[in-house]
C-alpha cells in the first residue's frame, strides 16, 4: 500500500480469521491428552452411585488418568476426538477471535474510538456467534474423548461416522445439544478475555509504555509494537 511500511499494513480479517483458527490448532495439539484426561474424570462414575463410583473409580487424578489411559488403552487413546477436535478450534477460535475488530468496528460504525460497551457487544457477539457454528465438532469432540479406545463396545468408528450416527439416531438436533449453556459460558469469557486484552492494551499505549497502533490480534513482526 502506498504510504505504508511493510510492519504498517493492518492485517485483513481474513488473515486475523485464519492466524486465531491456525494457532489454536497448535495449541490443541499441545494440551489434548490434558482435555481428554478432564473428560474421562468428568464423566468417571455417571452411572454408578456416589458411593460404588468413589470406590471403583478407575481414574485418580491429571496424571494418574493419562498414565492409566496409556497403560490401558495405548498412547493413542489420549488423542481421541483430535480430528473433531482441530475442526473444532478452526471454526471456534477464527470466529470468536478473528473477527472480534471487524464485529467491533460494526458495532461503532468504524470509529477508531471503542467504548467498552461497543467491545463488551463484540465480545459476546463472536463468543455467541463462534458456538453456534462450532457445537456440532464439539460434542463429536467430547463423544470420542468419552469411549474407550480398547474393547469391542466403540460407539463411532471415526468423525464422519459419529456425524453420520449423531444425526441418525438422535436428529441433527443431536448435533447442537449443550448449546444453549455453551453460549451462554463463551459470551461472558470471551467478553473477560477479549476486551480486558483490549482496554490493558490501549491502557498501555495512552501511557507509551508501548508503541504502535496495530489493532487487537494482529499479526507481531519484530521491531513493532
Amino acid at each position: 500500500m502506498v504510504g505504508f511500511k511493510a510492519t504498517d499494513v493492518p492485517p485483513t480479517a481474513t488473515v486475523k480469521f485464519l492466524g486465531a483458527g491456525t494457532a489454536a490448532c497448535i495449541a490443541d495439539l499441545i494440551t489434548f491428552p490434558l482435555d481428554t484426561a478432564k473428560v474421562r474424570l468428568q464423566i468417571q462414575g455417571e452411572r454408578q452411585g456416589p458411593a460404588r463410583a468413589a470406590a471403583s473409580a478407575q481414574y485418580r487424578g491429571v496424571l494418574g488418568t493419562i498414565l492409566t489411559m496409556v497403560r490401558t488403552e495405548g498412547p493413542r487413546s489420549l488423542y481421541n476426538g483430535l480430528v473433531a477436535g482441530l475442526q473444532r478450534q478452526m471454526s471456534f477460535a477464527s470466529v470468536r477471535i478473528g473477527l472480534y475488530d471487524s464485529v467491533k468496528q460494526f458495532y461503532t460504525k468504524g470509529s477508531e474510538h471503542a467504548g467498552i460497551g461497543s467491545r463488551l457487544l463484540a465480545g459476546s457477539t463472536t463468543g455467541a456467534l463462534a458456538v453456534a457454528v462450532a457445537q456440532p465438532t464439539d460434542v463429536v469432540k467430547v463423544r470420542f474423548q468419552a469411549q474407550a479406545r480398547a474393547g469391542s463396545g466403540r460407539r463411532y468408528q471415526s468423525t464422519v461416522d459419529a456425524y453420520k450416527t449423531i444425526a441418525r439416531e438422535e436428529g441433527f438436533q443431536g448435533l447442537w445439544k449443550g448449546t444453549s449453556p455453551n453460549v451462554a459460558r463463551n459470551a461472558i469469557v470471551n467478553c473477560a478475555e477479549l476486551v480486558t486484552y483490549d482496554l490493558i492494551k490501549d491502557a498501555l499505549l495512552k501511557a507509551n509504555l508501548m508503541t504502535g497502533s496495530c489493532p487487537p490480534f494482529s499479526v507481531w513482526v519484530p521491531g513493532t509494537w
